[in-house]
């Protein structure tokens, strides 16, 4: 079931509204089958009749009361046994006027009009399987935004349902170019609420026009010299460059009711969007078989920051620690950021490289500030970290059209930042070019074409890429390992990431780069460690740093319960490495796969420890004779 097709049932359920049908009216809006309720209207938990209560178990316990009574009872309710006893998601108090309602999941409250139930669709999308988990970085715009493009992507795909790869790319463009003008009207970049209001003037009440009125201004947005002829309504709009309105492609055919949602979507205060994981949650509801996971596919910032701190950022702060009372010094860091090179070879909607290009500019911040200080007068700089610098790999054409956005909105998120600190900054537009993004298979592409070595770079490689154990790969994934992995002994026992992993140690070798990714810590267990590790050691690469296994914290749907590792690596250095176990860094003299993977081995029959991974497997065989007991 759709959120469009919510939204007209509930629209419906009000209009028809009748006080002895309105339970089950509103669980059959939300896809309940309608003979299921039908055995429950006949049911012993059905006492509507006689005490005005119904139980649906796991669902909903539904209760009608007095007006002056409803407030003090839901509290009552949401405390008592019998409430209690049948664990419902959703517990509802109604006069029939106002409704009251308490997830018991979220611990989240409703206390509405009936008559505005509509405006409150979200609150009971769990029953129709889209579950949202709020994150503590996840914004309430965030969230609203992404149901209300969910909303208009249902609507349009309604009328113009992709039938090639090419429509849905098509459609994808659209999409991400929307996206910008919604956030543009409402971040300075275009006059206040400049494109919202063209739609509503400009545009036929039906939509029938609208398709033309849009392809024509996403010409005019492609234009920097625009022709005299030109109306002026169209004039106003800035020259945006950058590719993103470049190409032309196809337009979905809107209806009345597609226009009054794209309308409806430009009221949203599109500044509060948060684009470091806003992209991955429009994936989320644009992509049908993450729809039920609403809001909850994105890699945290917290978590994102487990990687990027000991990989790069943390280095980079020692550094300017180090240098704060030498203005030359400082100069020097600012130019090292400047030469950075950020890779996310399996970058989504592009979280990673987002939080580590934020992190650069308020460090380049933090350096303009002190020299500054140093100087005892405020010099004119700009910012000169770019999107240039920034790199990634992504198979899902809609993730790696929005990632490139998401990078531009980033940017301009900064820049301003940029403004409020020092009273000045680049101007947004015309766009320039934004992160190096491709579409293709991380697997089968060159990953020095991608992002190429030159002299004077410093590359950091990171990113959280797709686990898939042995058993749960699909035969394009086992493809995939026999292009990478084949002469690896046993490889098809690997999980997927190993080959983000060895392609990782090959590109990194002999130069100044290193690689860190998130992964399921079994890649760091049993036969795996025997099977894969020894082959990137002996590319003379170490583990510089791991975080030992531990609950991935993401609220994704799927991942909830999946352990995982980070694991960096590098070329061998005489320099600390670090271990993370509970979040408490150590420093360790070394850190071979097992101790990452959080085993601890015992052997029975011998008291000489078993050599480091590091070694052949042949040589560690003769050393494991006895039982072994993994912890």
């Amino acid at each position: 079931m759709t959120i469009a097709q919510i939204e007209t049932n509930l629209q419906e359920l009000i209009k028809n509204f009748s006080s002895q049908t309105f339970a089950f009216d509103l669980l059959i809006a939300y896809g309940f089958p309608k003979a299921t309720l039908a055995r429950l209207e006949k049911g012993d938990l059905n006492l509507l009749e006689s005490k005005g209560e119904l139980t649906l178990r796991k669902q909903l316990f539904f209760k009608v009361a007095p007006s002056e009574a409803i407030h003090t009872l839901i509290d009552e309710i949401s405390n008592e046994p019998k409430a209690q006893k049948n664990a419902p998601r959703f517990i509802i108090i109604t006069d029939y006027e106002t409704l009251l309602a308490i997830d018991t999941k979220n611990k989240e409250t409703l206390d509405i009009k009936l008559l505005d139930l509509t405006k409150h669709y979200d609150f009971f999308l769990p029953w129709a399987g889209m579950e949202r988990a709020q994150h503590k970085d996840e914004s309430p715009a965030d969230v609203k935004a992404a149901l209300k493009m969910a909303k208009l992507y249902d609507e349009i795909t309604k009328e113009n349902e992709p039938k090639t790869k090419e429509d849905v790319h098509a459609l994808n463009i659209f999409l991400t170019r929307l996206l910008f003008c919604y956030f543009a009207e409402d971040t300075n970049i275009f006059s206040d609420n400049q494109f919202t209001k063209a739609i509503q003037s400009h545009t036929q009440a039906d939509g029938s026009d609208l398709d033309s009125y849009l392809q024509r201004l996403f010409d005019v947005l492609n234009i920097e010299k625009r022709d005299d002829s030109l109306p002026e309504y169209l004039r106003a709009f800035p020259y945006v460059n950058g590719g993103l309105f470049r190409d032309r492609v196809a337009l979905p055919k809107f209806t009345m009711k597609s226009r009054n949602i794209m309308i409806e979507v430009g009221t949203l205060n599109w500044s509060e969007i948060n684009p470091d994981i806003f992209g991955s949650m429009i994936q989320a509801v644009i992509t049908p078989e993450h729809r039920g996971g609403m809001g909850m596919h994105y890699t945290s910032v917290p978590n994102i920051m487990k990687v990027i701190e000991p990989l790069f950022l943390d280095e980079l702060y020692e550094e300017f620690e180090q240098c704060k009372e030498n203005k030359t010094k400082l100069a020097n860091l600012h130019k090292r950021l400047t030469n950075l090179k950020i890779f996310d070879p399996a970058c989504g909607s592009g979280n990673f490289l987002i939080i580590a290009y934020k992190e650069l500019r308020k460090l380049e911040m933090k350096i303009f500030k002190q020299i500054d200080l140093l100087s005892g007068q405020r010099s004119f700089v700009f910012s000169e970290i770019k999107l240039s610098q920034f790199y990634g790999i992504e198979l899902d054409d809609f993730a790696h059209e929005v990632a490139i956005l998401s990078l531009w909105l980033a940017e301009h998120q900064m820049n301003l930042e940029f403004f409020r600190e020092f009273g000045r900054t680049s101007p947004t537009l015309p766009l320039h070019q934004g992160g190096n993004i491709v579409q293709g298979n991380a697997t089968r592409l060159d990953w020095e074409e991608v992002c190429p070595k030159e002299d004077g770079d410093e590359i950091y490689i990171l990113g959280n890429p797709p686990y898939l154990g042995a058993r749960y790969q699909e035969e394009n994934h086992r493809q995939d390992l026999d292009f990478v992995l084949k002469k690896i002994k046993g490889y098809k026992r690997l999980d997927y990431i190993a080959i983000w992993f060895f392609k990782g140690a090959e590109y990194i070798k002999n130069v100044d780069a290193k690689v860190a990714f998130v992964s399921t810590n079994s890649i760091c267990q049993g036969e795996q460690v025997v099977t894969f590790w020894h082959h990137i050691f002996k590319k003379d690469i170490e583990i510089d740093f791991a975080y030992q296994s531990f609950k991935w914290q993401n609220n994704a749907k799927d991942n909830a319960g999946v352990t995982v590792a980070i694991i960096g690596l590098r070329n061998i250095l005489n320099r600390p490495k670090y271990l993370y176990v509970d979040n408490l860094k150590q420093q360790v003299k070394n850190i071979n796969a097992y101790l990452v993977g959080g085993e601890t081995i015992f052997i029975e029959k011998k008291s000489k420890p078993i050599p480091n991974p590091n070694e052949k497997p042949e040589s560690r065989k003769s050393e494991i004779n006895g039982r072994i007991a993994i912890r």
